[in-house]
């Protein structure tokens, strides 16, 4: 069984040729751009790892792989233009080093591209393979819309949060091991297991998010930390706190996010002590083993060999225990 690190480096061979080619500059030089920051590749490295799990070849996998990591980069360059974030993994956003309308457009070809690379799979499984990445698509904006609405609701539940997190986040880890999976030519039922699987690995995953940006050290996430805080997100630190603090300090964090001139060192300071006064760490902690716990679940029911498992389980291992 090969290991996380095995994966992620024969799928970075993978990406050594651009996935884009090199005419039309203007378009396709901001899609390479972003492809070869790098990352974790979580994506990929699902889909190779769940044809590892059912003892097929990894290379089968690479264009579903490919497709779910353009995919990803693709949101990224959209998520930062709706973020107006600056950097991404240490680097200059794409609609900082180009523009705005450069990077939509951009974004735009490489979804279309995406759609590509899963059409090299043979008819048989091919119908499979565009509908559970279709959906993904589609909840993965439906994801992003909520989380756009949430900073102006002051009215936002856990269970709204979890939804939300759920759509962003998991069900694209998810996908990523189910079209492994339909690759495989496994059952429905071990289908649907491998999903949960990966759908409760990857809230799991985006709690961590959440507490690495406020938590985590910026010279290793490759990001501003706070940056959650300025943007007034509604994560499960801001959330859970409201429910934990008393009145008067429920009244200063509200105060804090709804600010509209404060300054922003100083609001990621206060909000922060809040969050400490709460203990909100330890409950995001809790949670985050919660889904752990469920992921495991839904792994044990497929009843694979340990052998077959063990990257599986170094997966939920890395994304449980990660500071960037």
């Amino acid at each position: 069984m090969l290991s996380l690190k095995d994966l992620k480096n024969l799928f970075e061979q993978e990406l050594e040729n651009p996935v884009f080619p090199a005419d039309y500059k203007n378009l396709y030089d901001p899609a390479n751009y972003i492809m070869s920051l790098g990352g974790k590749r979580i994506r990929p490295i699902m889909v190779y790892a769940a044809l590892e799990a059912f003892s097929k070849p990894y290379k089968w996998g690479t264009d579903a792989a490919k497709a779910v990591e353009v995919f990803h980069n693709f949101s990224l360059v959209h998520d930062d233009i709706m973020d107006a974030a600056d950097i991404r993994r240490s680097q200059q956003t794409v609609h900082v080093k180009w523009d705005t309308n450069t990077a939509i457009l951009s974004g735009d070809v490489m979804l279309v591209k995406a759609y590509e690379l899963l059409q090299n799979y043979d008819m048989e499984m091919l119908p499979d393979l565009l509908s559970v990445f279709s959906r993904t698509a589609k909840e993965v904006c439906e994801g992003q819309r909520l989380d756009m609405d949430f900073e102006q609701r002051d009215d936002v539940s856990i269970e709204e949060y979890i939804s939300m997190i759920t759509f962003k986040t998991a069900v694209l880890l998810a996908c990523s091991l189910q079209l492994g999976a339909i690759i495989a030519g496994v059952d429905k039922d071990d289908q649907r297991h491998i999903y949960e699987f990966g759908k409760n690995v990857g809230i799991a995953f985006q709690i961590q998010d959440d507490i690495i940006d406020t938590y985590g050290d910026s010279s290793k996430t490759g990001k501003k930390q706070g940056g959650d805080i300025l943007q007034n997100k509604k994560t499960y630190l801001y959330l859970k706190s409201l429910q934990l603090l008393s009145d008067s300090q429920k009244n200063e964090l509200e105060g804090l996010y709804n600010s509209k001139d404060h300054d922003p060192e100083d609001k990621i300071k206060q909000v922060t002590k809040l969050f400490d006064e709460s203990f909100v760490k330890i409950h995001a902690e809790e949670l985050k083993n919660g889904y752990r716990d469920l992921a495991l679940s839904h792994l044990a029911a497929l009843d694979l060999p340990d052998d077959k498992t063990k990257t599986l389980l170094e997966l939920v291992d890395f994304l449980q225990d990660r500071d960037n």
